[in-house]
């Protein structure tokens, strides 16, 4: 770096003396262990097709020197260019360079793209965010996503504080190691130190600013993915001759994996992407559709699923000609909406990673929790984009939220969950505001439910579910207990619905089908040598201590709804160059189903790198714990570490942090 810093690196090269594109992938994380497996299937894969491939912790991470500072901040995109600068100088670089990321390092490569650094020309960000703020873990809605605000601040709280391996820094080690944790702090305490739009958020999200971006821009995304909506903003703001977008049935995880499926051949499309951008070679992208997207059929309710029916569609353009707004007016008389706490219990995981009760499973018991309105589906309807409602509501206090899912009801009374979406009432007039509710006034509210590509059948029944507490995706107002009451007369649900035969169909033959219109996946085989990683590289492949993955326990003389997840990250890991790895990780949520006040959430990390041979054994254990009152939340975290047993360093942060929006 500029400030002599080392970034920790590995390069993976084609046998050839011809300089080369340069493909990059950049985040904070580990490659010598963490994302080792996942690097080792996708970027030597990459060089056996003429790039060399690059793979580098940020600053502060893994192997890297420096310390760690905020995600995605100035620093980390500043070494981010000087890293792209350095590739286009090497003499087996031919002065271009994309970046591909999932995930974090997506989110990093669109942040690196606005910043225009002359040698990137093409970027593929797979489930990654344009908006920080409101497709992050952080906000949804203008409301506190409770579970992962808190799960991701432990998570990086855990993995900050990990040492680097001696094997690959030698004895400068344990100085690294003391020099980055105390540097450490918990994200949590700058997430909720932000609750609206404010220039935080907006320096860091590329929505901002999306004329900034010169490199073409792939992107990907999943239906079961929060930052799906990404996609459709990207290819509705892009140049038309610098993007495309895929979006299909998938979850968080690369979509050569799935679940759910089908998996697709996300190498060989990015390929294709590199060539025409890299390389110049015309392989026909820019003549296909702008976006490419899953219209899933009805399926039943499940927490996992194998691959689903559907078909592909093709848009020539967003939004699309071939997709109209219909509006369903809501019937009947006024309600009361006044949903218990737990009302969300069986939201599913707010980030899915293809486990097996990452899902929402049947939408029954939450319905029964909610205000529903019911819409008979007389032939069969593709909803295709953003769904949105327009309600008409009287608050009867100041601070509140609204929920709306969107549900798929069969015949036997199953409810699928197809879509859902939040709204703060203080947040009603903006996203960059708190405007508290005149109590007992009556307003139109109106905001979007996440994007989605799905086909009611005839037979079934479009299902509006409306609650007033979604835990613990969205942390309770201090008020939300007195609910709200929603008026039909002047409430509408608009779904965008897509023409089942378009012009675009008859233009683009392969890509209409009843079956996918993508080859087989190809990866290169892992790494030698590791073991306990499950094929995608996010997950382990078997557990020491299998438990549930998400455990409801209901006391029911207390009226309290415990949520206990594991979220798959422990076992142990194996690495090719003997290091071991053993993660366990516990996440709990609890509520009093009459008290929003009662809120909690938990979650303890212990991760041991232990290399035998060295005789070198160190552990990082981490407690993060939130909970709140009417005008603060209250934030516990600490981190204990030790090498060979003795402790070298221990640490609590407690933090009160007033409640101004979320």
């Amino acid at each position: 770096m500029p400030d002599g810093t080392l970034l920790y690196a590995r390069v993976w090269r084609p046998l050839t003396p011809e300089p080369v594109p340069a493909i990059l992938e950049y985040l904070p994380d580990r490659l010598t262990d963490r994302t080792a497996a996942r690097d080792g299937r996708r970027h030597p894969w990459y060089a056996g097709h003429g790039y060399a491939s690059v793979r580098v912790d940020a600053r502060g991470h893994g192997d890297s020197e420096g310390v760690p500072g905020e995600p995605y901040g100035a620093a980390e995109l500043a070494d981010g260019v000087a890293v792209i600068d350095w590739l286009a100088a090497q003499p087996w670089c031919d002065g271009r360079v994309g970046m591909i990321g999932g995930s974090g390092s997506g989110f990093g490569a669109l942040r690196i793209a606005a910043l225009a650094p002359e040698p990137l020309k093409a970027v593929v960000t797979v489930c990654g965010t344009d908006d920080r703020y409101d497709n992050d873990v952080h906000y949804l809605g203008g409301s506190v996503l409770a579970a992962d605000t808190h799960a991701w601040s432990a998570a990086a709280l855990a993995l900050t504080s990990l040492p680097p391996d001696p094997l690959h820094v030698g004895d400068a080690w344990r100085e690294m190691w003391l020099g980055r944790l105390e540097a450490v702090e918990p994200l949590l305490h700058t997430w909720l130190a932000h609750q609206t739009r404010d220039a935080y958020w907006c320096q860091d999200s590329v929505r901002e600013n999306y004329g900034a971006i010169d490199a073409a821009v792939l992107a990907v995304g999943g239906w079961h993915d929060p930052y799906r909506d990404t996609v459709l903003r990207l290819v509705e703001h892009l140049p038309a001759d610098r993007v495309r977008g895929i979006i299909g049935p998938w979850s968080h995880p690369y979509p050569d994996h799935g679940p759910p499926g089908p998996a697709i051949d996300l190498l060989q499309e990015t390929l294709r992407w590199w060539d025409q951008h890299l390389k110049g070679i015309d392989t026909g992208v820019l003549r296909e559709p702008l976006l490419r997207a899953h219209v899933s059929d009805s399926h039943p309710p499940a927490t996992a699923h194998g691959p689903l029916p559907g078909r592909w569609v093709g848009e020539p353009a967003w939004p699309s000609p071939h997709v109209t707004t219909v509006s369903y007016g809501l019937q009947g008389p006024a309600v009361l909406i006044r949903s218990p706490q737990h009302t969300g219990v069986d939201a599913g995981r707010f980030v899915p990673l293809g486990q097996d009760a990452d899902l929402p499973p049947d939408q029954r018991e939450e319905d029964a929790r909610s205000g529903c309105f019911e819409f008979a589906v007389g032939e069969e309807t593709w909803v295709l984009g953003r769904p949105r409602v327009r309600l008409r509501v009287t608050s009867e206090v100041s601070r509140g939220q609204v929920v709306a899912r969107l549900c798929d009801v069969a015949p036997d009374g199953s409810s699928t969950l197809v879509t859902r979406g939040a709204l703060n009432l203080s947040a009603r007039l903006g996203r960059d505001r708190v405007v508290p509710w005149e109590p007992g006034a009556t307003q139109e509210v109106a905001f979007e439910l996440n994007g989605v590509g799905h086909a009611f059948p005839p037979g079934h029944r479009i299902r509006l579910a409306v609650s007033s507490a979604y835990w613990p995706w969205i942390w309770p107002q201090p008020e939300s207990r007195a609910g709200f009451t929603l008026d039909p007369a002047g409430s509408f649900l608009e779904l965008p619905v897509r023409a089942r035969e378009a012009s675009s169909d008859l233009a683009f033959p392969d890509v209409m089908s009843s079956r996918l219109a993508f080859e087989e996946p190809e990866r290169s085989e892992p790494p030698a040598g590791t073991r306990g990683v499950a094929a995608d590289g996010w997950s382990p492949a078997t557990l020491d201590e299998p438990r549930p993955e998400r455990l409801v326990v209901r006391d029911v003389a207390k009226g309290e709804w415990r949520l206990e997840i594991d979220p798959r990250y422990g076992g142990t890991r194996v690495y090719p160059d003997g290091l071991e790895c053993t993660e366990d990780v516990r996440e709990t949520y609890t509520i009093d189903e009459q008290d929003p006040l009662s809120a909690r959430t938990r979650s303890d990390w212990s991760i041991r790198l232990h290399r035998p041979g060295l005789a070198w054994d160190t552990t990082v254990r981490t407690r993060s714990e939130v909970s709140c009152d009417g005008g603060d939340f209250h934030t516990s975290n600490e981190v204990i570490c030790t090498e060979g047993g003795e402790v070298v360093f221990h640490r609590t942060w407690e933090k009160q942090i007033p409640r101004t929006a979320g």
